[in-house]
């Protein structure tokens, strides 16, 4: 039998996922691929860490290059996150003409054009289907199973921290902090959550599905994003009241030539597919003209369910290997702009209904003058709520308004000149209402 043979650079957590998957399901991926996988180079800082997968004799080595010089290999595995090392390891492997399969977020999301063009130019693989939504098969789906749609809207739950961190909030009516430092003696949520919690992880992700499903070229800076650390339990009280689950979002979606791209704590309608989301679980529900809305769910993280999607980039390599395709399909799923879809790019400023909360002095005209500021920059309240005169952590009332739809430009406008008054308390509280139409 054939056998096609793969060096991995990094066996922490995911590592050791991928080694376990490839040894416990040997014979299953040999008898569908015709073929053997035989890992013959692994390289981590530190190989004498106690690790539950067996690594053969000879094969561990301390120095990435090491792997990525070596003959033998033809695809290199890349799990040690971050930028760099990382981005210098995978151009070295390229331009050796090897294929590559990376769950690296990060990197991918800040160099995309450039980690794109280059295996495009060597005519080898970049795998990334573990980069985003862990287990999901998303890329893949994306790529090859919704090749014939225009993809009009993608909207994910796609940080299995904060979903569970709010599926707790919303269950045992729990505040941010203790669901959070329950969440990280679970192992669930880092020691530093900040990449977590503050929307930088979706916002990664966000940013590579923005290159795959709209052909655009971008990086977490170029659209806004806002994590969770901010709500308090009355957020989700009133969500309830108005038959809404909040939830962190990644959004893109097409409107005119343009993509309006966000990562924002959102009001989900209990009738909306993500609304039932809960836990550690991520989901993306796509739009397109054909299928039509569709659902992707499954667990989000994890050193299997992401082992599970490097190891279906493995299996992909090796089978355009074994029948000697070249970029069989592109990085991006795009080669080139067609006339019928034209060049996509990142701007917009879509309509929505918003959910703001302002803390203020508990005094009188207080919500006619924020009513009058909103009025101001073409907002108009459909609903205010004010539970009591109890006070929120700033020491202020909680003043929460629903508004009918308005422009996000101008919510930022007229929220920065409510913060500027006298009579109220630090900086207000913004959310989108999911729309359903």
């Amino acid at each position: 039998m054939k056998s096609v043979k793969i060096g991995i650079i990094g066996l922490g957590n995911i590592g050791c996922g991928v080694m376990e998957i490839l040894q416990r399901n040997s014979g299953l991926l040999a008898s569908r691929l015709g073929a053997s996988i035989e890992v013959v180079r692994v390289a981590d800082i530190d190989p004498d860490r106690p690790r539950d997968v067996t690594v053969p004799e000879g094969v561990m080595t301390v120095d990435a290059m090491d792997v990525i010089n070596d003959p033998e290999v033809q695809i290199v595995v890349e799990l040690i996150g971050g930028i760099e090392p990382a981005r210098s390891y995978i151009l070295a492997a390229i331009n050796r003409g090897k294929h590559i399969v990376t769950a690296n977020k990060a990197l991918l999301s800040t160099h995309w054009s450039e980690l794109s063009k280059k295996a495009g130019a060597k005519g080898v693989t970049l795998g990334f289907e573990g980069s985003v939504a862990g287990g999901i098969p998303l890329v893949r789906t994306i790529k090859v199973g919704l090749v014939a749609n225009r993809i009009l809207s993608v909207t994910g739950i796609i940080n299995g921290t904060c979903n569970y961190i709010l599926t707790r909030m919303h269950k045992e009516h729990m505040t941010f902090s203790s669901v959070l430092g329950d969440a990280q003696d679970k192992g669930y949520a880092e020691a530093d959550p900040a990449m977590d919690v503050d929307g930088v992880d979706a916002a990664q992700k966000l940013a590579i599905l923005v290159n795959l499903c709209f052909n655009i070229p971008v990086s977490p800076e170029d659209f806004p994003y806002q994590g969770i650390s901010r709500l308090i339990p009355l957020d989700l009280e009133v969500a309830e009241d108005f038959g809404c689950r909040i939830k962190l979002l990644a959004t893109a979606g097409r409107s005119g030539g343009e993509v309006e791209a966000w990562v924002h704590p959102s009001l989900v309608p209990e009738g909306h597919p993500l609304a039932s989301v809960d836990g550690i679980f991520n989901a993306v529900y796509i739009q397109d003209d054909n299928l039509g809305p569709s659902l992707y769910y499954g667990r989000g993280a994890g050193r299997l369910p992401t082992g599970s999607a490097v190891v279906s980039d493995v299996v992909s390599c090796v089978r355009d290997i074994l029948s000697g395709a070249v970029e069989r399909i592109p990085v991006s799923g795009y080669r080139t702009i067609s006339n019928s879809e034209p060049p996509m790019k990142l701007a917009g400023n879509t309509a929505s209904e918003f959910y703001v909360r302002v803390s203020a002095h508990d005094s009188p005209g207080v919500l006619s003058t924020i009513s009058g500021i909103l009025g101001k920059h073409g907002i108009s309240i459909s609903s205010v709520i004010q539970r009591g005169r109890e006070t929120d952590p700033g020491g202020g009332v909680p003043l929460v308004m629903i508004t009918h739809e308005a422009v996000f430009s101008r919510m930022l406008e007229a929220l920065q000149e409510i913060d500027a008054l006298d009579v109220t308390i630090g900086e207000s509280f913004l959310m989108r209402i999911l729309m359903t139409s």
